[in-house]
């Protein structure tokens, strides 16, 4: 695939996450329970990669306990997001949780990439990254406060 697909697909993906965020915190409200409707999300989240793994290779799935320990560490903060969203996006909105969200990966990402955590390729943390990093952040900070 191109950098173009790639970049497409994880547009698309983001699009999904203020989605998800409200989907499944209405459904926490519908059934006043945001941890039952967090339960509900991964186990439809579960049985989708689950039939996409079995239809890509379902050999890899035997791998997993060769794998090292701490990688599994990638489902539970998955499960601390998708918790703290479907409860706080009902109180705090789903805006303002996702702007924190998006500032917490900005920070995050560019740790990763700078000290090249967890196999990531290295990407240094120039004067430019960093700034263009910073008028990310403030994209997203003025998004939150035009529409008040």
């Amino acid at each position: 695939m191109s950098n173009t697909s790639y970049a497409f697909i994880m547009m698309l993906a983001g699009i999904g996450i203020p989605v998800l965020a409200a989907l499944n915190a209405a459904l926490g409200r519908a059934i006043s329970a945001p941890a039952a409707a967090s339960v509900v999300l991964f186990v439809v989240a579960f049985l989708t990669a689950l039939a996409v793994a079995i239809f890509t290779g379902p050999q890899a799935i035997a791998k997993v306990a060769s794998a090292p320990k701490h990688l599994l560490l990638a489902g539970s903060l998955i499960a601390f997001y998708v918790l703290s969203i479907t409860y706080i996006a009902p109180h705090f909105g789903v805006g303002n949780a996702v702007f924190f969200v998006l500032i917490g990966q900005l920070i995050s990402a560019a740790a990763i990439d700078h000290f090249a955590l967890f196999g990531a390729a290295q990407t240094p943390l120039t004067a430019m990254r960093a700034a263009g990093i910073g008028v990310m952040g403030l994209g997203v900070f003025l998004t939150q406060v035009a529409g008040r």
